[in-house]
């Protein structure tokens, strides 16, 4: 059996590969790791990830000393970021093998309008989703208070930025109530960090009109933690308007797209609460001004209208004056007739008076001698001699004329009398 040694093999695998693979590959690859040692020397981890397998590939790579710093230079000249963990490049790489460290990748050049490609890709994902969910213009569609003036800041206490926004405030005499909500600007805790700051706010909503979220300074690529999904959504759908101002003016980061108002700096955030303050005092003054002078207007106005009613109530007031007067002198003439046109028909009546007393007490007068006449027969009709004179008799009994038997007792006296006397007897 013939047998080789392990370096023969490698060097056998060495040549097969730089025989088979002479040229160099344009790869799109993601950085897992990067270091740069002090010999000036870049490495790299690359990975490839499938969204449903995960880890499919796998590779070293390394970029030496001198090709390096040209790199580096032309790459965050063009993207702003230095080469770091999660991002995807394209790369030139030859296919390297060493017979003591193994396989690997030397990288010749690197494509940074791919990688701003692919982090513009990722942003524009993060948006669009936003969008499905219903959340991208939820911030934007709230109403700035009037007045603004209690901010409440996400920054680093430490940062120059936070600094600069504080001696921006100071410069005017307007008053505002700030409170730092301490959170981390950069590194892979920015997410948690800044999110964990804005429900601190949420949880004390009715003492705050906005929020500000400012960071100042730094590589571009310390923006990355603000590319984020569950950032943006927490500031999309936070309660109250956000403004963002962290520190790059050419560069957005997504929490820049759904923020209510995107700054470019600390300082610029500062200018821009100012500047609305200015404004509401602007106005406050032009309100003033105008209620002044609309109350000036109103009162002159009120005043001549006042004395245009006074006019005419004085004139109303004349004439209604003379109307009543004359009413009641014609009144006064109707009363005078009437007292008259009354006096004489009364007096009328008197005259009449005497004569119609004097007819009625002669009818009186007649009929009551009539009547006495027939008072005075029926008397005489009804007189005793009379009753006597037809034949009956009158009974008394102790002076009483006697009407029934049941009135008499044996022994009892009676008299009778009689047109001719009067006879005497005795009940048995």
């Amino acid at each position: 059996m013939t047998s080789i040694s392990l370096s023969e093999l490698n060097a056998l695998v060495r040549d097969t590969l730089r025989y088979q693979m002479p040229d160099s590959y344009w790869v799109v690859a993601e950085i897992a790791s990067v270091s740069v040692r002090g010999n000036g020397h870049c490495y790299l981890e690359f990975v490839e990830r499938d969204p449903h397998e995960g880890l499919v590939a796998k590779a070293s790579a390394h970029i030496w000393r001198n090709t390096f710093a040209l790199l580096r230079s032309h790459f965050e000249r063009a993207t702003g970021q230095a080469l770091a963990a999660g991002m995807k490049v394209l790369v030139e790489v030859e296919v390297d093998f060493h017979e003591v460290y193994g396989y690997s990748l030397n990288i010749l050049d690197i494509d940074p309008t791919y990688t701003m490609g692919d982090m513009a890709r990722r942003r524009q994902e993060i948006l669009e989703q936003l969008r499905e969910d219903g959340v991208l213009e939820m911030n934007k569609a709230l109403v700035l208070p009037r007045p603004l003036s209690r901010i409440a800041v996400i920054s680093s206490e430490t940062a120059a930025g936070y600094g600069d926004f504080c001696n921006q405030m100071n410069q005017k005499p307007y008053k505002f109530t700030l409170k730092l909500f301490p959170a981390i600007m950069q590194g892979n805790t920015v997410e948690n960090s800044v999110i964990a700051a804005l429900e601190l706010i949420a949880a004390e909503e009715e003492k705050w009109d906005a929020v500000a979220i400012i960071r100042g300074g730094g590589a571009v690529s310390d923006l990355n933690g603000f590319d984020s999904y569950l950032l943006a959504a927490n500031v999309a759908q936070f309660p109250l308007p956000v403004l963002t101002g962290i520190g790059h003016e050419r560069d957005d980061t997504v929490i820049d797209f759904v923020a209510h108002t995107r700054l470019k700096t600390p300082t610029a955030v500062a200018a821009f609460l100012l500047d609305v303050r200015e404004k509401e005092i602007r106005e406050m003054d032009a309100l003033e001004e105008t209620l002044l002078r609309t109350a000036t207007l109103c009162l002159r106005d009120r005043k001549e209208l006042f004395q245009q009613l006074a006019h005419r109530f004085q004139l109303a007031s004349e004439q209604f004056s003379n109307l009543r007067r004359e009413r009641l002198l014609r009144l006064m003439g109707r009363l005078e007739l009437l007292t008259q046109q009354r006096l004489q028909n009364e007096q009328h009546r008197l005259e009449f008076i005497p004569g119609r007393i004097t007819a009625a007490i002669e009818q009186r007068l007649d009929r009551e001698g009539r009547t006495l006449k027939m008072l005075e027969q029926n008397v005489r009709l009804a007189s005793p001699e009379r009753i006597l004179k037809l034949g009956f008799s009158i009974t008394t009994l102790n002076g009483k004329t006697v009407r029934n038997a049941s009135q008499l007792k044996p022994g009892d006296h009676l008299q009778t009398q009689f047109e001719d006397g009067v006879v005497s007897s005795i009940v048995e």
